[in-house]
C-alpha cells in the first residue's frame, strides 16, 4: 500500500508539471493547446541529443533542453496562434491547429529518432531510497520536488507579481485589460514560454526515469487536461487536487484492475465530475442574474 501511495505521488507530480503549463496557456489563449504534449516530448529528445550526441554534462543538457522547449513554445505562438488570433480565428480553429502541430512535431521526432524506445540513462539502476516503507529513486524524488516548487512559484507569481496581475487581467477580460494598457500578446507569449518550459522539464525527468518514445507526451497531456477540468480551471490549488485525484485513480485502477485500466479510469472520473460537479473541485458555480 505504501508503494501504491508513492507511485500515485510520482504520477501526480508529472500531471501537475504538465497541467500547470497547460492551464496557463489555456487561461489566456482560451483554447486547448494539445501541441503542449509535443513540448513534453521535445524536452526528452533534446536532452538525449545534447547529452549523447554533443557529450554535454547532464545538468547542462537539461538546461539547454528546457530553453529549446521555451523557444519551441514561443515559436508556435508567434508563427501559428498569433496570426490566427489576428484573423479572429475561433477557439475551435486554434484547437485544430494545435492538433496539427502535435502530429507534425511528433512525426518529425519519429522521423529523426525512429519509433523505438530510447534511453538517456547512463548510471546503474539502483534500488532507490526507502521512504515510509516505499522505494523511490533519486529521479522520482526530484520529480515530486520539482512539481511542488513549480506549482508554488506559479501560484505565488500569479498572486503577488505585476506579471501575475497582468496575466489574471488578460485571463479575465482581454478587452478590458487592453484598455488599461496591458499587452495581451506579450502576456500570452509569456504563458507559452513558461508553460512549454515546464512541459520540457517534465519530459526530461520522465525520460530519465522510464526512457522515451515519440508518443510519450500524449497520455501525460490527456491526464493533465482531465486534472485541470476536475480541479477547476484557473486555480493552482484545484489543479493540485485534480492531479492527486487523477493519479490516485490511475494507480488504484492499475493495481486492482490491471495496467490496461489506468487511462480508462481517468475518463470515468472525468465523466463523473461532468455530471455531478462540472465546474470542478475548486470552481465556482455560476448563478443566474435577475433583473
Amino acid at each position: 500500500m505504501n508503494q501504491l501511495v508513492a507511485n500515485a505521488a510520482i504520477s501526480a507530480a508529472i500531471i501537475l508539471l504538465v497541467g500547470v503549463g497547460f492551464a496557463l496557456i489555456y487561461r489566456v489563449g482560451r483554447f486547448f493547446h494539445f501541441a503542449h504534449g509535443a513540448a513534453f516530448t521535445a524536452g526528452a529528445y533534446m536532452n538525449l541529443v545534447f547529452f549523447r550526441v554533443f557529450g554535454l554534462p547532464q545538468p547542462l543538457s537539461a538546461t539547454l533542453s528546457v530553453l529549446t522547449c521555451i523557444a519551441l513554445g514561443c515559436t508556435m505562438e508567434l508563427a501559428v496562434y498569433r496570426p490566427l488570433r489576428k484573423r479572429s480565428a475561433s477557439g475551435v480553429v486554434q484547437l485544430v491547429a494545435s492538433l496539427g502541430l502535435y502530429i507534425l512535431l511528433t512525426s518529425l521526432i519519429s522521423l529523426a529518432f525512429g519509433d523505438q524506445t530510447e534511453s538517456v540513462r547512463s548510471a546503474t539502476i539502483a534500488k532507490g531510497v526507502s521512504v515510509a516503507g516505499a522505494r523511490l529513486t533519486d529521479i522520482q524524488i526530484t520529480i515530486i520536488a520539482c512539481a511542488a516548487v513549480a506549482a508554488s512559484m506559479v501560484a505565488w507569481a500569479l498572486r503577488y507579481t505585476k506579471a501575475g496581475r497582468e496575466f489574471r487581467a488578460v485571463a479575465s477580460d482581454p478587452e478590458l485589460a487592453a484598455i488599461t494598457g496591458v499587452r495581451s500578446d506579450r502576456v500570452i507569449l509569456g504563458a507559452f514560454a513558461v508553460g512549454s518550459g515546464l512541459a520540457g522539464i517534465a519530459g526530461i525527468l520522465v525520460s530519465l526515469d522510464v526512457d522515451m518514445r515519440p508518443t510519450m507526451g500524449l497520455l501525460p497531456l490527456l491526464s493533465a487536461v482531465v486534472a485541470v477540468l476536475v480541479g477547476g480551471v484557473g486555480r493552482v490549488l484545484g489543479l493540485v487536487m485534480g492531479a492527486i485525484l487523477i493519479a490516485s485513480a490511475q494507480n488504484v485502477g492499475g493495481w486492482y484492475l490491471g495496467q490496461q485500466w489506468r487511462e480508462p479510469v481517468v475518463f470515468v472520473v472525468l465523466l463523473g465530475f461532468l455530471f455531478v460537479r462540472p465546474e470542478g473541485v475548486m470552481g465556482k458555480k455560476l448563478t443566474k442574474a435577475t433583473v
